[in-house]
């Protein structure tokens, strides 16, 4: 059993246990864990009730601190986010702080066990030499996360575009960490990104400024259609549409102004017909291949109602005159090489008194034959 105090009388687990000789033991963390060891029955051996009751202290300080840390987000959480009035950077300090919190708390912990702050550190700066070329990815990472942070390429919400991963990769900013970026994409998938790849990438940002998109379609007519007509009607078709943009006012890009409403444009007099240039503005950018499917689909609609055609190309193929007779390769073999061969076999094999006109002439006429 537990060994008494003979000086003082006093019974029970805590007298002997976690306090130590020298009082050097003496933190707040190794007072609550001697304090639960002191709840403990005389019955319960000492080599069991001391790891027990740093194990309990530990993880109730642990569990206290979780709670601790999420409670003070819940009430800091307004305040940050009207602070800095970005959702990524708001995120990001309200992890910091739960981040601290949950350090003070192990903190505390390894005082239970008799460890110090500063051998941790220490032995923690020994490992991160050890091994500092497998971190360092992990700590370009962190970086890279600080960097887009800091420059601000896209906001949580945002719709952007990997321009560079030779498929169309489009979705919605979820998060932004100080280790990666999650998109939520078009096909219903998320997408996890380092911060240290991302940075390398080229990203597009459709909701930077305006979510208003600008889109272009280029059609030929033939040069006997009006044209007039046809820029006329390929406007219309566009307007039908319900996510474009039918009016209102000049749309502002830096310091030039665009038409809000579809333009048709004259852009080149190309081989077959004049090239127009249609410009529309699409209201949301995650429906874009969906809005130009349906302005095709009416400018064709369109334009087969009336006298506007659309040309494709013609091929015209001019013969020179020809002296009737046509050479065929048979076996990759031209008729006149064989020819030659066949005379000259004839020539070699031709008895006295035969007629050297008679067998070309038959020669020529078993190669038409």
């Amino acid at each position: 059993m537990v060994a008494q105090d003979g000086s003082n009388g006093s019974g029970g687990n805590g007298s002997t246990i976690l306090g130590g000789t020298n009082g050097t033991n003496n933190t707040t963390g190794s007072k609550f864990a001697r304090e639960i060891v002191e709840l403990f029955p005389d019955w319960i051996p000492t080599d069991l009730a001391e790891p027990v009751g740093k194990f309990i202290a530990a993880v109730f300080i642990l569990a206290l601190a979780w709670y601790a840390s999420k409670f003070i987000n819940r009430i800091l959480g307004r305040r940050i986010a009207r602070r800095f009035r970005r959702p990524s950077v708001s995120r990001t300090v309200l992890r910091l702080i739960r981040l601290v919190v949950m350090l003070f708390a192990l903190s505390v912990v390894l005082t239970i066990y008799g460890l110090r702050l500063g051998d941790l550190v220490l032995s923690v700066t020994v490992f991160t030499a050890v091994v500092g070329v497998i971190l360092a990815p992990i700590v370009g990472s962190y970086i890279s996360g600080l960097f887009v942070l800091a420059d601000q390429p896209y906001e949580v919400g945002d719709m952007v575009e990997i321009a560079d991963s030779g498929t169309e990769m489009r979705g919605f900013v979820e998060d932004v960490t100080l280790r990666y970026t999650k998109i939520f994409t078009l096909d219903n998938t998320f997408l996890t990104i380092p911060n240290g790849t991302i940075r390398d990438r080229d990203i597009v940002n459709y909701s930077a400024e305006d979510p208003r998109t600008r889109l272009r379609l280029d059609i030929t007519v033939t040069y006997e259609g009006d044209l007039d007509e046809a820029r006329q009607l390929i406007e219309d078709a566009a307007r039908g549409v319900d996510m474009v943009i039918d009016g209102g006012p000049d749309i502002r890009i830096g310091s030039a102004r665009y038409p809000a409403a579809p333009t048709c444009y004259v852009n080149e007099f190309a081989d077959h017909g004049v090239l127009l240039t249609l410009r529309y503005w699409v209201k949301e950018p995650y429906k874009l291949l969906t809005v130009r499917s349906k302005v095709q689909s009416r400018v064709w609609e369109r334009l087969a109602d009336v006298d506007v055609a659309i040309p494709y190309p013609h091929s015209h193929l001019v013969f020179d005159d020809t002296s009737g007779n046509l050479d065929v390769a048979i076996d990759g073999a031209r008729a006149d090489e064989r020819r030659a061969g066949k005379r000259a076999t004839d020539s070699r094999t031709r008895t006295p008194g035969d007629s050297i006109g008679t067998n070309d002439a038959d020669a020529d006429r078993n190669e038409r034959g």
